[in-house]
């Protein structure tokens, strides 16, 4: 870590609430649990990324949210204090965990939380068959050690998302995320620690679709996972894209990312670039299923 220049972002100014959770591993079911994942994680409810495509405040109830959660989106965050003590309990050796469906891990308030690291070192603890850590945020590297740890004990594998090869189209549908030149450079690191990092391109928002899949096979070395953006044209129940990325895409005359039939050439595209190296690609729940492996 010594020789690793980049400082992490500061965190937004935005309340952080903590409380007591009941339990911290939750039996899966739908999308996750088809994906060939037993449980999943979630360290906070709400996350400060606050991203406008979000599909996590569409679930409302059945994402375990309140009406504050989903009504003011990214606007606060509560983590879960006692995490790494249920966790303790919790685990057991046949467990395929996700972390996280409905929050990123490092969100920009876990640098001062530090929830993270003990929720790593439960998991050395007590080890699962797998854990796979889904994040956009550049944190990560923080817990490099931690990491390196864990995955001589378990299949550790790191989803890492990167939505666009334009940073311009990130600061207007993600803008309290990491750009994306942070984001490919903390991938590689982690790929260069030994780590099984897999590149996410989800969601797909506005890009070039061989530049942004030349993105992901330059900074890891697996396979290479995708989603569009939700839309109900393809999904008529369940999680969806919130209406705030909808209003964005219609006033930048990105409208046509929203569409099937374009999502489906795009996907193609990217499938192309990635298969042309010999890289698996996967797409949706397919893709998914590919880190429990």
């Amino acid at each position: 870590m010594s020789n690793l220049l980049k400082q992490w972002p500061p965190a937004r100014r935005a309340p952080v609430f903590r409380n007591s959770a009941r339990t911290i591993l939750s039996r899966t079911s739908g999308f996750i649990a088809r994906a060939g994942f037993t449980h999943s994680l979630n360290p906070a409810r709400n996350c400060l990324y606050g991203c406008t495509y979000c599909y996590v405040p569409t679930l409302r109830l059945y994402a375990g949210l309140k009406p504050r959660d989903w009504q003011r989106w990214g606007r606060h965050t509560t983590f879960k204090s006692n995490a790494a003590g249920l966790l303790a309990r919790e685990l057991r050796a046949s467990q395929i965990i996700y972390c996280s469906p409905l929050v990123d891990p490092y969100q920009p308030a876990e640098a001062a939380e530090r929830l993270m690291p003990e929720v790593l070192r439960a998991l050395c603890e007590r080890p699962p068959a797998a854990f796979v850590l889904q994040t956009r945020g550049t944190l990560i590297l923080r817990d490099l050690e931690l990491l390196g740890e864990l995955a001589a004990l378990t299949r550790l594998r790191v989803s890492f998302s990167i939505t666009t090869d334009r940073d311009d189209v990130r600061r207007l549908y993600e803008p309290h995320c990491e750009s994306v030149e942070d984001r490919v450079w903390a991938m590689g690191a982690l790929r260069d620690a030994g780590i099984a990092v897999h590149c996410t391109l989800a969601p797909i928002l506005p890009c070039n679709p061989t530049d942004l899949a030349n993105l992901a096979l330059d900074f890891t070395s697996r396979c290479v996972i995708a989603d569009p953006l939700h839309t109900r044209a393809l999904k008529p129940r369940g999680a969806t894209t919130r209406p705030e990325a909808l209003r964005v895409s219609r006033t930048r005359g990105f409208d046509r990312w929203h569409r099937p039939e374009f999502q489906a050439a795009v996907l193609q595209e990217i499938r192309l670039r990635v298969e042309s190296v010999g890289r698996v690609f996967g797409v949706g729940e397919s893709g998914f299923r590919l880190l429990t492996c």
